[in-house]
């Protein structure tokens, strides 16, 4: 059960087909102008949170780091994903919203 707020609007987005995850998947959905958001784990290497943040501010797309490796995975039912992309809007607008407002349980 997740009680997090955050990790269930990015289980949302999985079901709805608006997530792309892994390294590759989430660089080609923003150089494709798909990434309305990316998300990276706490536990992400610096190698990866400097290549992402890079990418995603010459493609003006919102990043923000947060969760496990393990917490960010277990929501969208996959393993190992340190790098999830958020292709809706809308569900990116709110995960901003909480991300950013504190409305955040656990």
């Amino acid at each position: 059960m997740i009680n997090d707020k955050i990790l269930g609007l990015i289980g949302l987005a999985m079901k709805a087909g608006k997530v792309s995850f892994g390294a590759d998947s989430v660089e080609e959905t923003i150089e494709k102008r798909k990434a309305k958001l990316v998300i990276l784990s706490e536990e992400s290497s610096e190698r990866t949170k400097t290549k992402f943040e890079e990418l995603c501010k010459e493609n003006e797309v919102p990043i923000i780091i947060y969760g496990t490796i393990e917490n960010l995975s277990k929501s969208i039912g996959k393993n190992n994903k340190t790098v999830i992309g958020i292709k809706d809007l809308n569900l990116s607008k709110s995960i901003l919203e909480k991300y950013n407002g504190g409305d955040i349980i656990g």
